[in-house]
Protein backbone atom coordinates (compact mmCIF):
# COMPACT_ATOMS: atom_id res chain seq x y z
CA UNK A 1 0.00 0.00 0.00
CA UNK A 2 1.10 3.52 -0.72
CA UNK A 3 0.21 6.53 1.40
CA UNK A 4 -0.23 10.21 0.67
CA UNK A 5 -0.25 13.20 2.97
CA UNK A 6 -3.95 14.02 3.50
CA UNK A 7 -3.58 17.75 3.14
CA UNK A 8 -3.22 19.90 6.23
CA UNK A 9 -4.39 17.08 8.49
CA UNK A 10 -0.86 15.66 8.02
CA UNK A 11 -2.38 12.18 8.22
CA UNK A 12 -0.65 9.55 6.09
CA UNK A 13 -3.66 8.32 4.14
CA UNK A 14 -3.68 5.01 2.24
CA UNK A 15 -4.48 5.65 -1.41
CA UNK A 16 -7.29 3.09 -1.13
CA UNK A 17 -9.88 3.56 1.63
CA UNK A 18 -12.32 1.04 3.09
CA UNK A 19 -15.75 2.58 2.57
CA UNK A 20 -18.49 1.29 4.85
CA UNK A 21 -21.57 1.60 2.65
CA UNK A 22 -21.91 -1.99 1.42
CA UNK A 23 -20.80 -4.54 4.00
CA UNK A 24 -23.48 -3.81 6.60
CA UNK A 25 -26.58 -5.96 7.01
CA UNK A 26 -29.33 -3.34 6.87
CA UNK A 27 -29.93 0.25 5.80
CA UNK A 28 -31.97 0.99 8.92
CA UNK A 29 -30.88 0.77 12.54
CA UNK A 30 -31.83 -2.42 14.30
CA UNK A 31 -30.84 -4.16 17.55
CA UNK A 32 -27.49 -5.94 17.46
CA UNK A 33 -29.31 -9.15 18.27
CA UNK A 34 -30.96 -9.02 14.84
CA UNK A 35 -27.63 -8.97 13.01
CA UNK A 36 -27.02 -12.33 11.36
CA UNK A 37 -23.91 -14.11 12.59
CA UNK A 38 -22.69 -14.78 9.05
CA UNK A 39 -23.15 -11.12 8.14
CA UNK A 40 -21.16 -9.93 11.12
CA UNK A 41 -18.39 -12.43 10.37
CA UNK A 42 -18.26 -11.14 6.80
CA UNK A 43 -17.91 -7.53 7.97
CA UNK A 44 -15.16 -8.42 10.41
CA UNK A 45 -13.32 -10.45 7.78
CA UNK A 46 -13.60 -7.49 5.40
CA UNK A 47 -12.07 -5.11 7.96
CA UNK A 48 -9.28 -7.52 8.81
CA UNK A 49 -8.49 -8.01 5.12
CA UNK A 50 -8.45 -4.24 4.66
CA UNK A 51 -5.92 -3.80 7.44
CA UNK A 52 -3.80 -6.70 6.16
CA UNK A 53 -3.50 -4.83 2.87
CA UNK A 54 -2.47 -1.62 4.63
CA UNK A 55 -5.87 0.01 4.01
CA UNK A 56 -6.13 1.50 7.48
CA UNK A 57 -8.68 4.23 6.67
CA UNK A 58 -12.05 2.87 7.76
CA UNK A 59 -14.92 5.11 6.65
CA UNK A 60 -18.61 4.93 7.52
CA UNK A 61 -21.60 7.19 8.24
CA UNK A 62 -24.58 7.54 10.55
CA UNK A 63 -26.74 7.20 7.41
CA UNK A 64 -25.31 3.78 6.55
CA UNK A 65 -27.77 1.80 8.66
CA UNK A 66 -26.11 -0.86 10.81
CA UNK A 67 -22.61 -0.12 9.50
CA UNK A 68 -21.49 1.81 12.61
CA UNK A 69 -23.08 -0.66 15.02
CA UNK A 70 -21.44 -3.63 13.33
CA UNK A 71 -18.09 -1.86 13.15
CA UNK A 72 -18.39 -1.21 16.87
CA UNK A 73 -18.10 -4.95 17.46
CA UNK A 74 -14.61 -5.08 15.95
CA UNK A 75 -12.93 -1.65 15.93
CA UNK A 76 -12.32 -1.55 19.71
CA UNK A 77 -10.46 -4.86 19.46
CA UNK A 78 -7.98 -3.53 16.89
CA UNK A 79 -4.90 -1.31 17.40
CA UNK A 80 -6.52 2.12 17.51
CA UNK A 81 -3.36 4.10 16.77
CA UNK A 82 -2.89 2.17 13.53
CA UNK A 83 -6.28 3.16 12.09
CA UNK A 84 -7.81 6.32 10.66
CA UNK A 85 -11.52 6.18 11.46
CA UNK A 86 -14.00 8.48 9.73
CA UNK A 87 -17.71 8.80 10.18
CA UNK A 88 -20.11 11.26 8.61
CA UNK A 89 -23.16 12.84 10.20
CA UNK A 90 -25.87 14.34 8.03
CA UNK A 91 -26.27 18.08 8.41
CA UNK A 92 -29.45 19.54 9.85
CA UNK A 93 -30.88 23.01 10.58
CA UNK A 94 -30.99 22.00 14.27
CA UNK A 95 -27.46 21.74 15.73
CA UNK A 96 -28.79 19.84 18.74
CA UNK A 97 -30.09 17.15 16.39
CA UNK A 98 -26.69 17.05 14.70
CA UNK A 99 -25.01 16.52 18.09
CA UNK A 100 -27.53 13.82 18.98
CA UNK A 101 -26.73 11.99 15.74
CA UNK A 102 -23.00 12.28 16.44
CA UNK A 103 -23.46 10.81 19.93
CA UNK A 104 -25.36 7.89 18.42
CA UNK A 105 -22.48 7.30 16.02
CA UNK A 106 -19.95 7.24 18.84
CA UNK A 107 -22.13 4.96 20.95
CA UNK A 108 -22.40 2.49 18.08
CA UNK A 109 -18.72 2.69 17.09
CA UNK A 110 -17.67 2.21 20.74
CA UNK A 111 -14.86 4.72 20.27
CA UNK A 112 -13.86 7.76 22.30
CA UNK A 113 -12.65 9.64 19.23
CA UNK A 114 -12.94 9.70 15.45
CA UNK A 115 -10.02 10.97 13.42
CA UNK A 116 -12.25 12.49 10.72
CA UNK A 117 -15.79 13.83 11.05
CA UNK A 118 -17.61 14.66 7.84
CA UNK A 119 -20.52 17.05 7.48
CA UNK A 120 -22.58 14.61 5.41
CA UNK A 121 -24.49 15.90 2.41
CA UNK A 122 -23.54 19.53 1.73
CA UNK A 123 -25.38 19.24 -1.56
CA UNK A 124 -26.96 22.68 -1.94
CA UNK A 125 -26.79 26.23 -0.60
CA UNK A 126 -29.36 25.55 2.12
CA UNK A 127 -27.29 22.67 3.49
CA UNK A 128 -24.12 24.75 3.39
CA UNK A 129 -25.83 27.59 5.23
CA UNK A 130 -27.06 25.21 7.95
CA UNK A 131 -23.49 24.12 8.56
CA UNK A 132 -21.63 27.43 8.64
CA UNK A 133 -24.26 29.72 10.24
CA UNK A 134 -23.50 31.00 13.76
CA UNK A 135 -24.43 28.23 16.18
CA UNK A 136 -24.74 25.71 13.33
CA UNK A 137 -23.36 22.21 12.83
CA UNK A 138 -19.81 23.46 12.31
CA UNK A 139 -19.75 25.11 15.73
CA UNK A 140 -20.85 21.79 17.25
CA UNK A 141 -18.00 20.04 15.44
CA UNK A 142 -15.48 22.62 16.69
CA UNK A 143 -16.58 22.02 20.28
CA UNK A 144 -16.14 18.29 19.76
CA UNK A 145 -12.63 18.97 18.46
CA UNK A 146 -11.76 20.96 21.58
CA UNK A 147 -13.02 18.06 23.67
CA UNK A 148 -10.65 15.72 21.82
CA UNK A 149 -13.46 13.62 20.38
CA UNK A 150 -12.88 14.69 16.76
CA UNK A 151 -9.58 15.07 14.96
CA UNK A 152 -10.37 16.95 11.76
CA UNK A 153 -13.57 18.23 10.17
CA UNK A 154 -14.48 17.89 6.50
CA UNK A 155 -17.55 17.48 4.37
CA UNK A 156 -19.03 15.04 1.88
CA UNK A 157 -21.04 16.12 -1.11
CA UNK A 158 -23.07 15.03 -4.11
CA UNK A 159 -23.64 18.66 -5.02
CA UNK A 160 -22.68 20.76 -8.01
CA UNK A 161 -19.14 21.95 -8.55
CA UNK A 162 -20.32 25.46 -7.70
CA UNK A 163 -21.64 24.44 -4.27
CA UNK A 164 -18.59 22.29 -3.53
CA UNK A 165 -16.28 25.16 -4.38
CA UNK A 166 -18.29 27.57 -2.21
CA UNK A 167 -17.95 25.19 0.73
CA UNK A 168 -14.22 24.83 0.12
CA UNK A 169 -13.75 28.59 -0.12
CA UNK A 170 -15.15 29.10 3.37
CA UNK A 171 -11.77 27.65 4.44
CA UNK A 172 -13.58 25.95 7.33
CA UNK A 173 -12.89 22.36 6.31
CA UNK A 174 -9.80 20.16 6.45
CA UNK A 175 -10.88 17.72 3.73
CA UNK A 176 -13.58 16.94 1.20
CA UNK A 177 -15.30 13.74 0.02
CA UNK A 178 -16.49 14.26 -3.57
CA UNK A 179 -17.17 12.58 -6.90
CA UNK A 180 -14.55 12.76 -9.64
CA UNK A 181 -13.56 9.99 -12.05
CA UNK A 182 -13.20 9.30 -15.77
CA UNK A 183 -16.86 9.49 -16.77
CA UNK A 184 -17.50 12.53 -14.55
CA UNK A 185 -14.71 15.09 -14.48
CA UNK A 186 -16.78 18.24 -13.90
CA UNK A 187 -15.66 18.58 -10.29
CA UNK A 188 -11.99 19.05 -11.12
CA UNK A 189 -12.13 22.83 -10.38
CA UNK A 190 -13.30 21.90 -6.86
CA UNK A 191 -10.36 19.50 -6.48
CA UNK A 192 -8.03 22.31 -7.53
CA UNK A 193 -9.68 24.68 -5.05
CA UNK A 194 -9.21 22.12 -2.27
CA UNK A 195 -5.58 21.62 -3.24
CA UNK A 196 -4.97 25.38 -3.11
CA UNK A 197 -6.19 25.33 0.51
CA UNK A 198 -4.17 22.21 1.36
CA UNK A 199 -7.27 20.13 2.04
CA UNK A 200 -7.42 16.36 1.92
CA UNK A 201 -9.16 15.04 -1.21
CA UNK A 202 -11.12 11.77 -0.95
CA UNK A 203 -12.84 10.47 -4.11
CA UNK A 204 -16.06 8.63 -3.25
CA UNK A 205 -17.81 5.85 -5.15
CA UNK A 206 -15.43 5.60 -8.13
CA UNK A 207 -16.56 2.05 -8.90
CA UNK A 208 -20.32 2.45 -8.45
CA UNK A 209 -21.34 6.01 -9.29
CA UNK A 210 -18.26 5.95 -11.53
CA UNK A 211 -20.00 3.49 -13.86
CA UNK A 212 -20.99 0.28 -12.00
CA UNK A 213 -17.53 -0.92 -12.94
CA UNK A 214 -17.94 -4.17 -11.01
CA UNK A 215 -20.41 -5.16 -13.77
CA UNK A 216 -19.14 -3.43 -16.92
CA UNK A 217 -20.47 -3.93 -20.46
CA UNK A 218 -18.25 -5.88 -22.86
CA UNK A 219 -17.58 -2.81 -25.00
CA UNK A 220 -16.14 -0.96 -22.02
CA UNK A 221 -14.09 -4.01 -21.02
CA UNK A 222 -12.59 -4.19 -24.50
CA UNK A 223 -11.81 -0.47 -24.59
CA UNK A 224 -9.99 -0.58 -21.25
CA UNK A 225 -7.62 -3.43 -22.12
CA UNK A 226 -5.13 -4.46 -20.75
CA UNK A 227 -6.80 -3.20 -17.56
CA UNK A 228 -10.26 -3.86 -16.24
CA UNK A 229 -12.54 -0.79 -16.29
CA UNK A 230 -12.29 -0.72 -12.50
CA UNK A 231 -8.49 -0.77 -12.48
CA UNK A 232 -8.37 1.85 -15.23
CA UNK A 233 -10.62 4.17 -13.24
CA UNK A 234 -8.53 3.66 -10.09
CA UNK A 235 -5.39 4.63 -11.96
CA UNK A 236 -7.14 7.53 -13.67
CA UNK A 237 -7.96 8.98 -10.24
CA UNK A 238 -4.69 8.12 -8.51
CA UNK A 239 -2.49 9.34 -11.36
CA UNK A 240 -3.30 12.86 -10.12
CA UNK A 241 -1.29 13.81 -7.03
CA UNK A 242 -4.11 16.16 -5.99
CA UNK A 243 -6.15 13.02 -5.21
CA UNK A 244 -5.10 11.45 -1.93
CA UNK A 245 -7.39 8.44 -1.62
CA UNK A 246 -10.30 6.70 -3.35
CA UNK A 247 -13.06 4.72 -1.70
CA UNK A 248 -13.36 0.97 -2.10
CA UNK A 249 -16.92 0.12 -1.12
CA UNK A 250 -16.14 -3.46 -0.25
CA UNK A 251 -19.03 -5.79 0.52
CA UNK A 252 -16.75 -8.79 1.15
CA UNK A 253 -13.02 -9.42 1.62
CA UNK A 254 -12.40 -10.35 -2.03
CA UNK A 255 -13.71 -6.97 -3.24
CA UNK A 256 -10.29 -5.45 -2.64
CA UNK A 257 -8.52 -7.81 -5.05
CA UNK A 258 -9.03 -5.98 -8.34
CA UNK A 259 -8.08 -2.65 -6.81
CA UNK A 260 -4.87 -4.10 -5.43
CA UNK A 261 -4.01 -5.36 -8.92
CA UNK A 262 -4.35 -1.79 -10.19
CA UNK A 263 -1.65 -0.62 -7.80
CA UNK A 264 0.96 -2.74 -9.58
CA UNK A 265 0.73 -0.19 -12.41
CA UNK A 266 0.81 2.89 -10.20
CA UNK A 267 4.44 3.80 -10.84
CA UNK A 268 3.63 3.99 -14.55
CA UNK A 269 -0.01 5.01 -14.30
CA UNK A 270 0.20 7.87 -16.78
CA UNK A 271 1.70 5.87 -19.61
CA UNK A 272 -0.61 2.90 -18.87
CA UNK A 273 -3.87 4.81 -18.99
CA UNK A 274 -2.95 7.26 -21.77
CA UNK A 275 -3.81 4.95 -24.71
CA UNK A 276 -7.01 3.84 -22.95
CA UNK A 277 -8.11 7.45 -22.53
CA UNK A 278 -7.39 8.06 -26.22
CA UNK A 279 -9.58 5.09 -27.19
CA UNK A 280 -12.42 6.07 -24.88
CA UNK A 281 -12.36 9.68 -26.00
CA UNK A 282 -12.16 8.66 -29.65
CA UNK A 283 -15.14 6.32 -29.40
CA UNK A 284 -17.28 9.05 -27.86
CA UNK A 285 -16.28 11.51 -30.59
CA UNK A 286 -16.96 8.94 -33.32
CA UNK A 287 -20.35 8.13 -31.77
CA UNK A 288 -21.57 11.54 -30.71
CA UNK A 289 -19.58 13.91 -32.94
CA UNK A 290 -16.81 16.32 -31.92
CA UNK A 291 -19.12 19.32 -31.82
CA UNK A 292 -21.48 17.56 -29.43
CA UNK A 293 -18.65 16.36 -27.17
CA UNK A 294 -17.20 19.87 -27.00
CA UNK A 295 -20.41 21.83 -26.51
CA UNK A 296 -23.33 19.71 -25.26
CA UNK A 297 -23.00 21.06 -21.71
CA UNK A 298 -23.25 24.69 -22.75
CA UNK A 299 -25.62 26.57 -20.41
CA UNK A 300 -26.62 23.33 -18.64
CA UNK A 301 -26.01 22.65 -14.94
CA UNK A 302 -25.93 19.33 -13.12
CA UNK A 303 -28.48 20.33 -10.48
CA UNK A 304 -30.68 22.61 -12.57
CA UNK A 305 -33.94 20.77 -13.28
CA UNK A 306 -36.35 22.89 -15.32
CA UNK A 307 -39.89 21.46 -15.04
CA UNK A 308 -38.34 18.86 -12.72
CA UNK A 309 -36.43 17.28 -15.62
CA UNK A 310 -32.68 16.98 -15.06
CA UNK A 311 -31.55 17.69 -18.61
CA UNK A 312 -27.84 17.50 -17.84
CA UNK A 313 -28.01 14.05 -16.25
CA UNK A 314 -30.24 12.66 -18.99
CA UNK A 315 -27.86 13.78 -21.74
CA UNK A 316 -24.87 12.56 -19.73
CA UNK A 317 -26.45 9.09 -19.49
CA UNK A 318 -27.31 9.13 -23.19
CA UNK A 319 -23.64 9.79 -24.00
CA UNK A 320 -22.53 6.79 -21.94
CA UNK A 321 -25.15 4.41 -23.30
CA UNK A 322 -24.55 5.26 -26.95
CA UNK A 323 -20.76 5.41 -26.65
CA UNK A 324 -19.95 2.58 -24.26
CA UNK A 325 -23.13 0.45 -24.01
CA UNK A 326 -23.48 1.42 -20.33
CA UNK A 327 -27.18 0.52 -20.27
CA UNK A 328 -27.28 -1.01 -16.78
CA UNK A 329 -25.62 2.03 -15.28
CA UNK A 330 -27.87 4.32 -17.27
CA UNK A 331 -31.02 2.55 -16.09
CA UNK A 332 -29.85 2.51 -12.49
CA UNK A 333 -29.30 6.29 -12.49
CA UNK A 334 -32.28 7.26 -14.68
CA UNK A 335 -34.79 5.31 -12.62
CA UNK A 336 -33.52 6.96 -9.46
CA UNK A 337 -35.16 10.23 -10.53
CA UNK A 338 -37.83 11.19 -8.03
CA UNK A 339 -36.18 9.28 -5.16
CA UNK A 340 -32.82 11.02 -4.83
CA UNK A 341 -33.93 14.30 -3.21
CA UNK A 342 -30.98 16.69 -2.89
CA UNK A 343 -28.56 13.78 -3.30
CA UNK A 344 -29.65 13.23 -6.93
CA UNK A 345 -31.83 16.04 -8.25
CA UNK A 346 -34.59 15.51 -10.80
CA UNK A 347 -38.22 14.40 -10.72
CA UNK A 348 -39.50 11.06 -11.93
CA UNK A 349 -40.45 11.14 -15.61
CA UNK A 350 -43.69 9.27 -16.09
CA UNK A 351 -43.91 9.15 -19.88
CA UNK A 352 -42.45 10.36 -23.13
CA UNK A 353 -45.61 12.40 -23.64
CA UNK A 354 -44.70 14.31 -20.47
CA UNK A 355 -41.39 15.30 -22.06
CA UNK A 356 -43.00 16.20 -25.39
CA UNK A 357 -45.43 18.54 -23.66
CA UNK A 358 -42.68 20.63 -22.06
CA UNK A 359 -41.26 23.72 -23.70
CA UNK A 360 -37.55 23.56 -22.79
CA UNK A 361 -36.55 26.59 -24.86
CA UNK A 362 -35.86 28.89 -21.90
CA UNK A 363 -33.72 26.24 -20.22
CA UNK A 364 -31.68 25.72 -23.40
CA UNK A 365 -30.92 29.34 -24.22
CA UNK A 366 -27.36 29.53 -25.49
CA UNK A 367 -27.02 25.82 -26.11
CA UNK A 368 -26.09 25.10 -29.77
CA UNK A 369 -28.21 21.94 -29.74
CA UNK A 370 -31.34 23.55 -28.30
CA UNK A 371 -33.58 22.35 -31.14
CA UNK A 372 -32.36 18.75 -30.96
CA UNK A 373 -32.19 18.23 -27.20
CA UNK A 374 -35.95 17.70 -26.65
CA UNK A 375 -35.78 14.75 -29.08
CA UNK A 376 -32.65 13.46 -27.36
CA UNK A 377 -34.47 13.52 -24.02
CA UNK A 378 -37.26 11.41 -25.50
CA UNK A 379 -34.67 9.02 -26.92
CA UNK A 380 -33.09 8.71 -23.48
CA UNK A 381 -36.47 7.94 -21.95
CA UNK A 382 -37.02 5.15 -24.49
CA UNK A 383 -33.61 3.63 -23.74
CA UNK A 384 -33.64 3.81 -19.96
CA UNK A 385 -37.16 4.06 -18.54
CA UNK A 386 -38.09 1.15 -16.33
CA UNK A 387 -38.90 0.18 -12.77
CA UNK A 388 -38.11 2.96 -10.33
CA UNK A 389 -35.18 2.36 -7.97
CA UNK A 390 -34.32 3.88 -4.62
CA UNK A 391 -31.14 5.23 -3.12
CA UNK A 392 -29.32 2.53 -1.19
CA UNK A 393 -30.02 4.29 2.10
CA UNK A 394 -33.76 4.07 1.34
CA UNK A 395 -33.64 0.32 0.73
Amino acid sequence: MEYRRFGRTELQMPILSCGGMRYQQAWQDCPMGEIAQDGQKNLEATIRRSLELGINHIETARAYGTSEMQLGQILPTLPRDEMIVQTKVETTPDPDEFLKRFETSMEYLKLDRVDLLGMHGINNQERLDDVVKPGGCLEVARKLQKQGRVGFVGFSTHGSCEIITKAIETDEFDYVNLHWYYIFQNNWPAVEAATKRDMGVFIISPSDKGGMLYDPPKKLVDLCQPLSPMAFNDLFCLSRPEVHTISIGAARPTDFDEHIKALTYLDRAGETIAPIIVRLDQVMVETMGQDWVDHWQTSLKYNDTPHGVNIWVMLFLRNLVLSYDMVKYGKMRFNLFGEGEHWFPGDKIESKDQLKAIDFSCALTGNPFAEKIPDYLCETFDMLHGQQVKRLSQS
